[in-house]
């Protein structure tokens, strides 16, 4: 993985925490090693939302504080609009959330590592850079 700063999206992080798969543990791993891991706060809210106890919520934000969180601009969600609208006029129904992903991880200087198919559509429009994992 060749990035300086990677967006680690809710998908991978759900496979990471739940399902413990040792790809996915090795690959968070390594790229904890080699690269800045980047957490905008909507990921974060929506691990939150999915914690299942009190612990998971915990456990949630204290491994949240190991890494950088990343912020919108005052741009963010107008950019984020406006590409979820471009990709609804070529057919592409890709929700709002994963627009503004795509839009913090640009703004951010960031490659997404996602497991959401969405982010393919979001790549043929945008220039975002995926990084590419096995299951």
């Amino acid at each position: 993985m060749s990035a300086e700063r990677i967006l680690i999206d809710t998908s991978v992080w759900i496979e990471y925490f739940q399902n413990q798969s040792q790809s996915i543990v090795d690959t968070v791993m390594e790229i904890a090693k080699n690269s800045e891991i980047c957490v905008p706060g909507i990921i974060l809210a929506e691990l939150m939302q999915g914690a299942k106890s009190e612990k998971e919520l915990s456990a949630i934000a204290e491994f949240m504080d190991a890494f950088t969180i990343i912020d919108q601009t005052d741009q963010t969600w107008v950019k984020a609009g406006r590409l979820s609208h471009a990709l609804r006029k070529k057919g592409k129904s890709v929700h709002l959330t994963d627009c503004y992903i795509a839009v913090i991880a640009q703004e951010n200087g960031c490659a997404v590592l996602t497991f959401d198919q969405h982010f393919k559509d979001i790549r043929h429009h945008t220039r975002l850079d995926l990084v590419n994992i096995d299951r």
